[in-house]
């Protein structure tokens, strides 16, 4: 940014002083001087999708005779340079401003503004030939273009990066299911042994809970789908041309190649943010899977040598700063406090969602930022945990069959032939004495050798039986 002395500005309220060289004006300017809260910004998809909006706006308005073709020409063209994401150092306002972001759409349309009038020959300032209300933001408002942009920046964000993301998860984990089929292990449920299962049937279980979570992401997508633009100021339309909302739709749904409608009711578009709180609380269901998943690989790879290590996890740092030799769960680890973020963040959304009074959500900057850092952190951890910790896992076969011989649920195949009680005995037993079942059994002649060799196989055990 040039350290020259600024311009000055005038918006409704007078004067400002804008730094030289800023695309934005006086209004924007205002804002940054109104909230200096956090230094976090409304980022990249989000710039990329007002630049979209606005984009197709003036080619919309210019279709509809609503706009003189050549400013709307620039308009686009400016518009262009947003979304390719080279003026985004010129989005400098806060998330935490006003409830309806009037100042990011302000900041959009006065950068785009100037930078229009740049290019058709007039000074930065000026507002002329192209003014930022009067015809960057012809028929629309900050209370539709907003979450407008929410249902853009994460409907792509979700689309491009992390449903190939849960997708490649998916994969390697069917991948190792089928790797890890004939390798027999314990079971365990409420931490406490249980009956044989196939590490590679285990595996099958995460499988289907990542396939699941890719499910639970496209139906955020479809959540999603309905847009609000169109409604102005209450949902009413005034200000705007009647097929407004539906050719703006239609042009945003053509730049982005994804399935967006104009709202079946713009009130309940614009006064609820119902679609944002559901996309939100099906990312933390994927967030609160992706745990389960993380935490059971952490703890069966515990050890190597005293946990259960019944897996082997790749060595990706030291983990320790004195204790050489040391190897840390930290891909697990990594995930599971971006669930943990994931889960806070949906918390935030939900607060914001009610917030919702009478014909206008007043939390969207937050609902913003928030879903689309849900949304950036469960891709990158996905990806990272997939590539660095599920690609490279291996089976310790020979650690798995020698727990499952010492398990006292091996008595479990045993009640249908001779009864729970008497199977509950001889447990107690093998517990008291430190024997296994198969030794207590084998003693008290339950059953005849062939007989409890077959009740006591393993592999049988996790098949199911007529």
């Amino acid at each position: 940014m040039s350290t020259q002395p600024g311009r000055i500005e005038k918006d409704s309220m007078g004067e400002m002083r804008v730094p030289a060289g800023a695309y934005w004006g006086a209004q924007t300017q205002r804002a940054v001087e109104n909230f200096p809260i956090s230094g976090y910004r409304l980022g990249r998809p989000f710039i990329r999708a007002l630049g979209l909006i606005k984009r197709s706006a003036a080619q919309v308005n210019a279709a509809l005779g609503l706009l003189d073709p050549a400013l709307a020409e620039k308009i686009q063209a400016a518009a262009a340079e947003v979304i390719d994401g080279k003026l985004d150092s010129h989005f400098v306002v806060d998330v935490f401003q006003t409830g309806s972001g009037t100042s990011t759409n302000m900041n959009a349309n006065e950068v785009i503004a100037n930078r229009a009038n740049e290019l058709a020959g007039s000074a930065i300032g000026s507002n002329q030939p192209i003014h930022p209300n009067d015809h960057v933001n012809l028929g629309q408002s900050s209370n539709d273009v907003i979450p407008t942009a929410i249902h853009v920046s994460a409907t792509e964000a979700i689309h491009r990066d992390l449903v190939p993301a849960l997708s490649r998860l998916a994969t390697e984990l069917n991948a190792k299911a089928d790797q890890f089929d004939a390798v027999l292990k314990i079971g365990r449920t409420h931490l406490q042994d249980a009956t044989p299962i196939r590490l590679g049937q285990e595996f099958s279980g995460y499988a289907a809970q990542a396939l699941l979570s890719l499910d639970r992401a496209r139906r955020a997508v479809a959540a999603l789908r309905e847009l609000p633009i169109g409604g102005t100021a209450v949902g009413t339309g005034i200000n705007t041309h009647p097929e407004f909302g539906r050719r703006m739709s239609a042009a945003l749904s053509e730049a982005t190649g994804l399935d967006f409608a104009e709202a079946a009711n713009h009130f309940e578009a614009q006064a609820a943010k119902d679609a944002v709180c559901e996309a939100s609380g099906l990312l933390r269901t994927i967030a609160v899977s992706l745990t389960k998943i993380a935490s059971d690989i952490r703890m069966l790879g515990s050890g190597p040598r005293c946990g259960i290590g019944e897996i082997r996890i790749p060595p990706t740092q030291p983990g320790s700063s004195i204790m050489p030799g040391k190897v840390n769960p930290v891909m697990s680890e990594m995930l599971i406090q971006v669930a943990a973020q994931v889960t806070g963040n949906d918390t935030a959304i939900a607060l914001g969602c009610r917030d919702g009074h009478y014909e206008l959500n007043v939390m969207m900057p937050m609902m913003a930022h928030n879903l689309l850092e849900s949304i950036r952190l469960l891709c990158n951890g996905v990806r990272v945990f997939t590539d660095r910790c599920v690609k490279g896992i291996e089976a310790a076969p020979e650690r798995c069959r020698a727990m499952i011989e010492q398990s006292l649920a091996m008595c479990t195949s045993l009640a249908p032939l001779i009864g729970y009680d008497r199977a509950a005995a001889i447990a107690k037993e093998a517990y008291r004495t430190g024997k296994t079942v198969r030794q207590v059994a084998l003693e008290q002649g339950v059953l005849d050798d062939a007989k409890l060799n077959e009740a006591l196989d393993p592999l049988s055990m996790t098949k199911p039986r007529p």
